[in-house]
């Protein structure tokens, strides 16, 4: 066959086109891997874009290689069902994707017989929900496959389908979209490393937080012992003759010291029973109104400086929650009060009934608390620094043992505060369980 002139000119302006648009969006999709959005997000972002200029693309999927798993995983796609499309996971070597993934080499299926051919050895469970994922029994009419992988690094697959259209890939379609698959596996390629340095860096800071609180810790029980000790060895003495009013007094300093060292060893055990996720809640009808009031009277055996007061309504609900651990919390906040108003005052336990939940407030006249450090004050091992030279003791485990018990509840937790005019912390509990924590 032979082209006129006229002919050739416009199969030339054509392709030029084509050209250009490709180009423009390669350009767009490079800008767009460098925005501040999460993965998925990006990738999901470049497929849409992928949708508007190759006019065989349908739909789209970029599955990546998850090793712990062994399965390859859909990570963004377009034109899909995306939940059906979730639940498939591709063995090595399987279908399309592990094939591709296998040889490094781009696929290109031209027709209907073609991928039915590289899609044969898909497994029963796979093949459903694809079919469900398409909205169609019968396979693709084409199919275009490019492996992500940068300098060796193998990270998944992209793969490219038409569902209905008459048009199908062809072989011209290759250079634009391996060069997709090379800007997405640079941005692929960025996260990872971007994900190992963040690991890295919260792996070095949890230790060097973990050495501090295993030095406060040792400080901190020490000094109990000490006193313990020296109080007993005092006491046992043969060459003095101690008075009764003196031993009381030294036994009371004993059992203080026992009650610091109880405080202490119970935080390091529910931290530890948090961490391996044995925190058990037993929900039962508690009355919050008493409960609240045996603890404030338990803390305030332990402090002559500050005055406890608990605020309820009359009319307060019963609330469906577990006592032991309920009073852990308040225990954990009231402590955090006292300890953060040394020169003495006020603390203040209000509850308040609302439509669907109840809310807790506990307000001390201490310290305060910068902006800054009320975001972090619920982490691990956290502990607010002052430059006017208050040291204020503890773990800096009180209070994220508290958030890990309010929202094992199904509540919240949070403060509020002002440096030099006190802090309140203020926690809430459902008064309806929902459906998921019945079953829990």
């Amino acid at each position: 066959m032979y082209l006129t002139r006229d002919a050739m000119s416009d199969a030339m302006g054509v392709d030029q086109l084509r050209l250009e648009s490709e180009l423009r969006v390669l350009t767009e999709i490079a800008k767009t891997l460098t925005s501040p959005l999460e993965l998925p997000e990006l990738l999901d972002a470049v497929l849409h874009k992928i949708a508007e200029v190759l006019e065989p693309a349908e739909a789209g999927t970029i599955m990546l290689w998850d090793p712990s798993g062994g399965l390859f995983r859909t990570v963004a796609s377009f034109g899909f069902e995306r939940e059906a499309l979730q639940r498939i996971g591709i063995q090595a070597g399987e279908s399309i994707s592990g094939k591709v993934y296998d040889s490094g080499k781009i696929l290109l299926l031209e027709n209907t017989q073609a991928v039915a051919q590289a899609m044969g050895d898909l497994r029963q469970a796979n093949r459903l929900f694809l079919h469900q994922a398409m909205r169609k029994d019968s396979p693709p009419q084409s199919c275009l496959a490019v492996p992500l992988q940068v300098e060796g690094h193998k990270f998944g697959v992209l793969v490219l389908f038409t569902l209905h259209k008459p048009t199908a890939f062809a072989y011209h379609d290759l250079p634009f979209v391996q060069s997709l698959a090379d800007l997405i596996a640079l941005a692929i390629d960025r996260a990872s490393l971007q994900a190992r340095a963040d690991a890295v860096r919260q792996a070095h800071l949890e230790e060097h937080m973990r050495s501090e609180v295993m030095a406060a810790l040792s400080h901190q029980l020490r000094m109990p012992l000490s006193a313990i000790k020296g109080y007993a060895s005092a006491m046992l003495l043969p060459e003095l003759n101690w008075s009764d009013a003196k031993r009381s007094e030294f036994l009371g300093l004993i059992d203080e010291e026992c009650d610091s060292m109880e405080t202490l060893i119970a935080d390091m055990l529910d931290s530890a029973l948090i961490d391996v996720g044995q925190l058990k809640v037993e929900r039962q009808p508690i009355r919050l109104p008493r409960l609240a009031t045996e603890i404030a009277n338990e803390m305030q055996h332990r402090t002559e400086l500050h005055d406890l007061l608990v605020d309820f309504p009359t009319d307060f609900p019963l609330v469906e929650a577990d006592p032991h651990w309920v009073k852990q919390v308040f225990r954990n906040v009231l402590d955090n009060a006292i300890k953060y108003s040394p020169e003495g005052g006020l603390i203040v336990i209000r509850g308040e009934a609302r439509l669907t939940d109840i809310l807790i407030s506990v307000a001390d006249q201490g310290l305060g608390i910068s902006p800054e450090d009320l975001i972090p004050l619920f982490e691990k091992y956290f502990r607010a620094k002052y430059h006017n030279g208050y040291h204020i003791s503890g773990t800096g485990l009180g209070l994220p043992i508290a958030r890990a018990i309010v929202e094992a509840h199904g509540g919240r937790i949070w403060a509020d505060s002002k440096l030099g005019e006190g802090t309140t912390v203020y926690f809430t509990l459902p008064l309806q369980l929902s459906l998921s924590q019945e079953a829990a």
